[in-house]
């Protein structure tokens, strides 16, 4: 009554004993490609963890690098910019991770909270009344005068173009994951595991547990199992170009360390343009949210220093080297990996399954 390892000699196999040759056969394919995964998994884990701690270094040193930047020039608002600089860097940090945000929205928005600041404690620092409506009137003004200029736009497009390719880096690699997590539980068709238990078990019938399969043999049952696997070596080879493609975008002109690096320098000279133009600001603002209260003798608007390169630079340096290592490591690896599915059935045939260097082995129905 056997229905797969039917053959002329006498044999010691039942039908039940099938059926568990099935059952194991479904389970050794699935460890067999669960461990030619791991590599490749395990490689594209450790470099989305090393890229994400790399960049959040880059990012704290920006961040600190701003702090530094108000506390030593700006000190009558460092504190309260404290919260809306934090805002921001967290912001793009989500940006890279894939969150439903832009860098327009995220430095926009850092701009309105920063201008109530600039206005009562650098243009007017004798404002006493700094109440919620009229730092309300404060932030929905300056989207209309404009108080930095051009600053604020140009830091949007810098940020723009060089963290387009990182959030972009960020979601293929969960992607890539995506795709070889699904293939670890591609299911085995009947046909194909009654072709496995006839290649790895029915010489066990004959009492031949020693022999192996042929080479030739292997590789046939192989492809024709992993047909819908083998299939998915197009889109791979597409989508490792893809990543060749994101990594020269991150280490061209438009380079993430240099635009988040500068991300200061965009908001020193910002501040600054609204400082030289506090008077007609200070016009304006008065038209359209009214006079706040000011303390006797007003004060006189904070004096404008220019500020040098904040220090530093041996910290970014080496978060800069350490990217671009990962980066090139990264890719030499997964160029590597250019084949991984089309040779998916020449892998699990490698090895221990077959024999290599003997002149007998198992063709399906007999010794040859």
């Amino acid at each position: 009554d056997l229905q797969i390892c039917q053959h002329r000699a006498p044999t010691c196999c039942t039908k039940k004993m099938e059926e568990s040759y099935q059952a194991a056969v479904r389970r050794e394919r699935a460890q067999s490609i669960q461990a030619l995964n791991f590599e490749l998994k395990y490689m594209i884990v450790g470099h989305i963890t090393a890229f994400q701690e790399a960049f959040e270094s880059l990012l704290r040193f920006a961040e600190n690098r701003t702090s530094s930047l108000f506390e030593t020039a700006y000190r009558p608002m460092a504190k309260e910019a404290a919260e809306p600089v934090k805002e921001l860097f967290t912001d793009i940090s989500l940006y890279i991770l894939g969150a439903e945000t832009t860098v327009e929205s995220a430095v926009l928005r850092f701009f309105d909270s920063l201008f109530p600041l600039v206005y009562s404690r650098l243009i007017n620092p004798g404002i006493t009344d700094l109440s919620e409506d009229y730092t309300e009137c404060l932030r929905l003004t300056r989207q209309d005068i404009n108080p930095f200029g051009h600053y604020s736009k140009n830091m949007v497009t810098e940020l723009s173009r060089s963290l387009w390719a990182s959030r972009m880096l960020s979601q293929a690699l969960s992607l890539g994951i995506e795709v070889i997590n699904s293939t670890e539980h591609a299911a085995l068709s009947k046909e194909c595991s009654r072709a496995l238990v006839r290649m790895q078990y029915c010489p066990h019938c004959q009492g031949l547990t020693l022999i192996r399969p042929c080479v030739g043999y292997c590789l046939n049952v192989m492809r024709g199992c992993l047909a819908s696997v083998a299939e998915l070596d197009a889109q791979w080879r597409e989508f490792i170009s893809t990543l060749e493609y994101l990594t020269s975008e991150m280490a061209a002109s438009h380079e993430l360390e240099t635009a988040l690096a500068g991300i200061w320098s965009s908001i020193n000279e910002a501040v600054l343009h609204a400082q030289l133009n506090g008077p007609q600001l200070s016009a304006t603002v008065d038209k359209v949210c009214g006079q706040p209260k000011q303390q006797e003798g007003n004060l006189s608007s904070a004096s404008i220093v220019p500020v040098k390169e904040v220090t530093g630079t041996q910290t970014f340096v080496m978060a800069h080297t350490s990217l671009n290592n990962r980066r090139r490591e990264f890719i030499s690896y997964m160029k590597r990996s250019r084949t991984f599915y089309a040779s998916i059935a020449e892998r699990l045939c490698d090895g221990d399954l077959v024999m290599r260097d003997s002149s007998t082995c198992w063709n399906g129905e007999d010794v040859v």
